[in-house]
């Protein structure tokens, strides 16, 4: 089963290695520097500045826009799921796990909104998925205020300390995937 890795920026290089990542998407403030692990293919990077932030007008601050989740869409779009593709922001609390829910959306259009979401919830109690990110990429995406009204219902996450990266499934198992492992009798 493929997988989106979502974590803090603390934890990037270390999620990359573990879990075999080569490529990655970047959700950060424009002055906020760091490396890109080695693992991650240069020409496989996605860097996008923006800060967390869920309005437009608040100073030097650069809320998510439009352009933002168009490059998510076809970054994702691009992605050959042989390996789990990485995302993170700088706590891997809203913009990563935003961003995480538009990518399954775009490679995965069919699955339900409401059941991916639960699938976050589920593999992090912590997410708080950043408004207006979720709002530009449900139009970009045309989910019809799906994938918002699914956000809404989970509500905030529990308060982090930036240290819990998680794993996102693209998809639910199904019965029909395990329906052909044939069964080994026991003692044979």
């Amino acid at each position: 089963m493929t997988v989106i890795i979502v974590a803090p920026l603390a934890r990037i290089a270390e999620m990359a290695v573990r879990h075999g990542a080569r490529e990655m998407i970047s959700l950060m403030a424009k002055e906020q520097a760091f490396h890109r692990p080695a693992v991650i293919q240069a020409h496989r990077h996605l860097l996008l500045h923006m800060n967390d932030i869920a309005f437009k007008g608040t100073g030097n601050l650069v809320a998510p826009d439009e352009t933002h989740a168009r490059e998510i869409i076809g970054f994702a779009r691009e992605w050959d799921r042989a390996a789990p593709l990485l995302i993170h922001c700088w706590m891997g609390v809203s913009r990563s796990p935003a961003a995480a829910l538009i990518t399954a959306l775009s490679v995965s259009p069919e699955q339900e909104d409401a059941a991916l979401v639960r699938r976050l919830r589920t593999a992090s109690p912590f997410a708080t998925p950043n408004a207006r990110l979720i709002q530009i990429g449900d139009d970009l995406l045309g989910r019809g205020g799906r994938l918002v009204d699914a956000v809404r219902t989970i509500g905030r996450g529990a308060d982090a300390d930036g240290n819990a990266p998680f794993t996102l499934a693209l998809d639910e198992p199904t019965l029909e995937r395990f329906e052909s492992i044939p069964v080994i009798p026991r003692g044979g």
